[in-house]
């Protein structure tokens, strides 16, 4: 498996495309909302100058979010990461392994890290080896996760469905 620096790096990366994207989406449905051609055009597309000005604003938001959070992250990456062995309870910065029950019986298995922003991001290995999905501390199976260990045993409801996670490994 890969450090957890890579998918922190990753991650990041993901959130200076959010922002990057927000900006240029703001600022295009800005430009449109101020340049309507015309007084005539203004007047007859005034809705439409109110929409624009509404979408401006929404990536607006948008960007702050995704800037806030990528600060978030950047000062959690610069700190020494937390180290994690079968026996640490689960806190942010772990990386957990999970085996799930299904009703075929098959079961399935995911690899989840905890941090501090980035719900729901899906991260690749390098190569694209492997896939990494982050959750936080403040979503529902983060909360289930949070000083557990390695052997136990979390029931999770995804889609209106109960299923029993058992806690494989904590890295």
């Amino acid at each position: 498996m890969a450090p957890k620096r890579f998918f922190i790096e990753q991650l990041k990366a993901r959130y200076v495309e959010i922002v990057g994207n927000a900006k240029r989406t703001a600022m295009d449905a800005g430009d449109a909302a101020a340049n309507m051609a015309t007084e005539a055009e203004k007047k007859e597309d005034a809705r439409a100058a109110v929409e624009f000005g509404s979408l401006a604003k929404g990536h607006a938001i948008r960007m702050r979010r995704a800037t806030e959070e990528l600060e978030v992250l950047g000062k959690f990456a610069m700190r020494e990461l937390p180290q994690f062995n079968a026996k640490s309870p689960i806190a942010i910065g772990a990386m957990v392994d999970v085996a799930i029950d299904t009703d075929d019986g098959e079961g399935e298995e995911r690899t989840l890290m905890l941090l501090p922003v980035g719900a729901g991001t899906e991260l690749t290995g390098p190569g694209g080896d492997g896939f990494i999905s982050v959750i936080t501390p403040w979503s529902p199976l983060g909360k289930s996760l949070l000083g557990k260990r390695a052997g136990d045993v979390i029931d999770v409801t995804i889609n209106g469905e109960l299923r029993e996670w058992t806690i494989v490994d904590v890295s």
